[in-house]
């Protein structure tokens, strides 16, 4: 898998190198590319954005700056990746997004700023617009660092317990139930017993049961 971001914040992307990530983009299990809008802008002092037509706060990226970037970078690749915009008015990410998106060979993430980004660049590439909840941060970076360790994370070989990915939360529909480790008795609280009991039906059934008591949005 090959991801592709845009963005005017290439440093934003270091975290991407580190841990579990960083391990797998070492191995090749997948492979990165951060572009710079900037070195796409316009004139010498390379701008990227304008005032909104129609007046308004903010700025704008401007279309002919991102659409620069997107074809010199993926412009002769037939078929085209999917590419997302991460837009706080967009669809909401769900879990069973990201395992599809894990599958593409390459995904172009566009990262907004200021007020966002012209609409008809979005419409000429045929972006998805999406997003990661109800709320408004100042760019797209930190959504996309989410949305992308949420993709890498199904890739084969990635995690080293494949089961991490089939007992966790939202996978069916369910939140996943408490987890406990050493030590036993910590500050009076204790660790069910059921957990310690070496029954692994009875312990599934527990945490079958605890899951479905978990508190849904």
């Amino acid at each position: 898998m090959h991801i592709t971001i845009l963005t005017l914040f290439p440093d934003f992307f270091q975290p991407l190198f580190l841990s579990l990530l960083g391990k797998a983009l070492e191995k090749g299990l997948w492979s990165l590319e951060v572009v710079c809008l900037r070195d796409y802008g316009i004139g010498q002092r390379k701008t990227v954005d304008a005032p909104c037509y129609g007046g308004g706060a903010g700025m704008l990226l401007r279309p002919d700056v991102i659409h620069h970037a997107l074809d010199d970078k993926i412009g002769k690749i037939d078929p085209k990746p999917l590419c997302l915009y991460l837009s706080a008015k967009g669809t909401a990410v769900q879990q069973q997004h990201l395992e599809q998106w894990s599958a593409q060979q390459h995904l172009v993430l566009l990262c907004g700023r200021y007020e966002g980004v012209d609409q008809r660049v979005l419409d000429f590439w045929n972006f998805q617009e999406v997003s990661i909840g109800e709320f408004v941060v100042c760019g797209g970076e930190a959504p996309a660092l989410m949305l992308i360790e949420g993709c890498i994370r199904w890739l084969p070989g990635v995690l080293g317990n494949t089961e991490s990915l089939v007992c966790e939360s939202f996978r069916d529909g369910l939140l996943e139930h408490p987890h406990y480790t050493r030590p036993y008795n910590w500050m009076g609280m204790q660790v069910p017993n059921v957990l310690i009991s070496g029954h692994h039906q009875k312990i599934d059934q527990w945490r079958l049961a605890q899951s479905q008591k978990q508190p849904q949005n």
